[in-house]
């Protein structure tokens, strides 16, 4: 009967996807992220129940802030994907080190930090099909 309560627990946790990328001082630039989170959003709604996006600095949320916003929205299981072309100091470093953080102030939450987009098999394909 327990196993059964904590199965059912498990199979209706809130998954969270967060879309991270560098930010700008251009608000176009950052409006082109929030223009793709919400397509990204459409797109994975089958597995996430909520879907929002993040920056490293210079725009809103911040990663801590869209990260306390999910678990505040009663995310159980947070998906982290960087959209970064290439694995620089932020990527490597600073992004771990902040989630890592995170996964300290909230124990009872699984925050899975995924590779950086340009590390994705697919992206081979994805530049072959716009040239």
């Amino acid at each position: 009967m327990q196993r059964d309560r904590l199965v059912l627990a498990a199979a209706s946790a809130m998954k969270s996807l967060i879309l991270v990328a560098h930010g700008s001082r251009r608000a176009a630039s950052n409006a082109e992220i929030l223009a793709l989170t919400e397509r990204l959003r459409h797109r994975v709604r089958d597995r996430f129940d909520y879907v929002d996006c993040a920056f490293w600095e210079l725009a809103e949320p911040s990663i801590p802030a869209a990260i306390d916003a999910a678990v505040q929205a009663g995310s159980r299981e947070i998906t982290i994907l960087p959209y970064f072309l290439a694995c620089g100091t932020h990527v490597n470093d600073h992004i771990p080190l902040l989630i890592s953080a995170k996964r300290a102030e909230h124990p009872e939450i699984a925050i899975e930090l995924k590779p950086y987009i340009g590390k994705a098999p697919t992206m081979v394909d994805v530049l072959a099909s716009v040239v």
